[in-house]
């Protein structure tokens, strides 16, 4: 804990045998109270490992049901297990879990409701082995989402957060899709509702066995976040009534 709140970190898992103990062994148990790891039915043996190397709540699931739908099973198992401070960390180990004091002492001291670690802040993606191509469409992205949303983020597309829990507690991120466009819609979720974003420079790992996807679902997800931060900005001018953007 800090400051009486307590700490929940959440581990959306696919296939991730190969760099689950790394991950794991790195998130520090000083301020850390409980770790909820959620297998997206894995072919590996993602949730033995878990089991076998000491992680409190581990969830499979039957089927599988896509990284969003993932979250979503981690962040209500956060919050009904009492977390007030969520942080999300990807276990293949591309974010460094070393982070996640700076994150939590963000949230825990108010300065903060949301905490990114931001890969492009700094050099970090670079040095990190971040295909040219990714490292182009983010920043393409990201710009166009700032003028869109309105906002001065370096990044949208991280896949380290951290959360106090009133936030997660006033979106409705179950309305958000099963995809990786979930990650996109529920940062706008949180812009939208009002609250404000802070980044910190994270250094991120990019090797084989580290997860990644598709040309096909890169595209799909570039085109998601085009259409997230339209309707995100005709929301806002009051031309549409988005079900993702209703309290």
């Amino acid at each position: 804990m800090i400051n009486g709140k307590k700490i929940v970190v959440v581990l959306p898992a696919y296939n991730a045998e190969q760099t689950l103990r790394q991950t794991y062994d790195e998130i520090p148990s000083d301020i850390v109270d409980e770790v909820v790891l959620v297998d997206d039915k894995s072919s590996d043996k993602t949730t033995l490992l878990a089991a076998e190397i000491g992680i409190q709540h581990v969830i499979q699931h039957e089927e599988n049901k896509g990284y969003g739908g993932n979250q979503k099973t981690c962040y209500d198992k956060a919050l009904s297990l009492g977390g007030d401070i969520i942080i999300m960390l990807h276990p293949d180990y591309q974010y460094t879990p070393k982070l996640i004091h700076s994150m939590a002492y963000l949230i825990a001291n108010e300065v903060y409701p949301v905490v990114l670690g931001s890969r492009i802040l700094g050099n970090g993606a670079i040095i990190g082995g971040m295909p040219q191509i990714k490292y182009i469409a983010n920043r393409f992205l990201t710009f166009v989402q700032n003028i869109l949303i309105g906002q001065k983020l370096s990044e949208y597309h991280t896949g380290y957060r951290a959360f106090a829990r009133p936030v997660l507690e006033k979106i409705n991120y179950h309305v958000n899709s099963d995809n990786f466009i979930f990650d996109n819609q529920m940062l706008c979720q949180i812009i939208y509702a009002g609250y404000e974003v802070a980044e910190i420079t994270c250094p991120t790992k990019y090797f084989e066995g580290a997860s990644s996807i598709s040309l096909r679902n890169s595209t799909i997800y570039a085109l998601g976040v085009l259409k997230t931060s339209l309707v995100f900005f005709l929301n806002k001018i009051g031309v549409m009534n988005s079900k993702i953007f209703k309290n």
